[in-house]
C-alpha cells in the first residue's frame, strides 16, 4: 500500500499589504455619510458620554425626554401591556419594556422604515422575544388595526411622543433640519407622499399662507407664502436662502426662529401630522382598557391644544375619569442637559372604569 503525501503549499513570500482605515481632512468627518461614529453610537460609549456631558445631543441616537415624569404618569406594571405609539430610537420604550416584565408586553407603531427595523434590533438585543415586544410599521392613526392584529381589546399604558427623532434631524438625506444641507423631503416614510419641495411647487400663495399660520403660528405667513409659493426649492438650503432672502432686515436670531417655524409647518402637512394625531385622539378611549392611562409629549402648540380640548371633552363625557389640570415640562436640569427637549409639554389622561 502506498502511503499518503501531505502536500503542504509553499507561503507567499510577499505579504499582503496592510490595508488602512480611511483617514478624513480635518479634526472630524464632515460628510453625514462618513461619520462611522454617528452611524454606530453603540461601539462608541465614551464618544457618546462626551457629547451628552457637553449638553448635545450625539448624531445618529435620540436622547428621550421626561422619562421619569411619563413613567409616574403611566405607572407601568409587570404583566400589563404597554403600546409606544412613535417607537423612534426606543428610549422610552426601553423603559417601558423593562417596568412591565415578567409577563408583560410592549407594541410599538412607528412610520419611518428607515429607523423601525434598526431600533427593533436594539430591542431585541436586550433579550426581548416576540412574546414580549413586536413592533409594526404604522402611524399612531393605525394604532386600532394593530391591536386588532395583536387580537387584543386594549392596552393598560399608551404612550406617543410626537417630537421628531434627532436621527431624522440628523441626517441631511431626510431634509428636515435647517442646519444640514440635503434634498428638501421632510417625509417620515419617504415611500409614501410627496416631499416638501413637491408641496411647495404645487401651493398657492393663500394655501401655503394658511399652512404657516395653522402649523406653526408664523407672524409673517402672508409675506412668506408669497415669496414660496410655487418656487422650484430643491434642498433644504435653497429653502433656508429664500426665507432669508425675504426677511433681509429681520435680525439673524429671528430669521433663525423663522426658519424653524416654516421648516416645521411644511414637515407637518407632508407627514399630515394633525389629521394623524386627531385620529388618534379618537380612538384612544377605545384603545385603552378601563383605567388605563395615557400621556402624549408634544412639541408645539397646534399639537398641545388638540390634546387639550380632547381631554377636557373626553372627562366631561365620562370617557375618561381623571386628566392632567396643567401641563407637564421638562425640569431645569433637563433644559439644560438636552436643549432639545426645551419646548416639551406632557398631558395626561386616565380612562373610566
Amino acid at each position: 500500500m502506498r502511503p499518503y503525501l501531505l502536500l503542504v503549499s509553499e507561503p507567499d513570500p510577499s505579504p499582503s499589504p496592510h490595508k488602512r482605515r480611511v483617514r478624513y481632512a480635518g479634526k472630524n468627518p464632515r460628510r453625514f455619510e462618513q461619520k462611522y461614529k454617528e452611524h454606530n453610537p453603540q461601539l462608541y460609549a465614551e464618544t457618546v458620554q462626551k457629547v451628552i456631558a457637553s449638553g448635545k445631543t450625539p448624531a445618529g441616537m435620540h436622547r428621550p425626554i421626561m422619562v421619569a415624569e411619563i413613567m409616574e404618569v403611566l405607572a407601568p406594571q409587570p404583566g400589563e401591556i404597554a403600546i409606544d405609539c412613535t417607537l423612534g430610537y426606543g428610549g422610552h420604550s426601553k423603559v417601558l419594556l423593562a417596568r412591565v416584565q415578567p409577563g408583560g408586553r410592549l407594541i410599538a407603531l412607528d412610520a419611518d422604515p428607515i429607523e423601525l427595523p434598526k431600533t427593533t434590533a436594539r430591542l431585541q438585543a436586550l433579550g426581548y422575544d416576540e412574546a414580549a415586544f413586536s413592533a409594526h410599521r404604522s402611524n399612531f392613526a393605525g394604532l386600532p388595526k394593530v391591536l386588532a392584529h395583536e387580537q387584543l381589546k386594549g392596552a393598560h399604558c399608551i404612550l406617543a411622543d410626537l417630537g421628531v427623532s434627532s436621527m431624522q434631524l440628523d441626517d441631511p438625506t431626510r431634509g428636515f433640519s435647517v442646519k444640514l444641507n440635503g434634498p428638501l423631503d421632510m417625509r417620515m416614510n419617504p415611500q409614501r407622499g410627496i416631499p416638501a419641495s413637491t408641496l411647495l411647487a404645487k401651493l398657492k400663495a393663500a394655501e401655503l399662507a394658511l399652512l404657516l399660520e395653522d402649523n406653526a403660528d408664523e407672524p409673517k405667513a402672508k409675506p412668506l407664502a408669497q415669496a414660496l409659493a410655487g418656487q422650484t426649492l430643491n434642498t433644504t438650503s435653497q429653502l433656508a436662502d429664500a426665507i432669508r432672502a425675504e426677511l433681509p432686515r429681520l435680525p439673524s436670531e429671528d430669521q433663525d426662529l423663522t426658519l424653524r417655524r416654516v421648516f416645521q409647518a411644511l414637515r407637518i402637512a407632508v407627514n399630515e401630522e394633525f389629521s394623524a394625531l386627531d385620529t388618534l385622539l379618537r380612538v384612544l378611549p377605545q384603545s385603552l382598557l378601563p383605567g388605563g392611562r395615557v400621556a402624549i409629549l408634544t412639541f408645539h402648540s397646534g399639537e398641545d391644544r388638540r390634546v387639550k380640548k380632547s381631554f377636557v371633552v373626553g372627562l366631561r363625557d365620562g370617557l375618561y375619569s381623571e386628566i392632567a389640570e396643567e401641563v407637564i415640562r421638562p425640569s431645569a436640569e433637563e433644559r439644560n442637559a438636552n436643549p432639545r427637549s426645551a419646548s416639551a409639554k406632557l398631558r395626561w389622561a386616565i380612562k373610566a372604569e
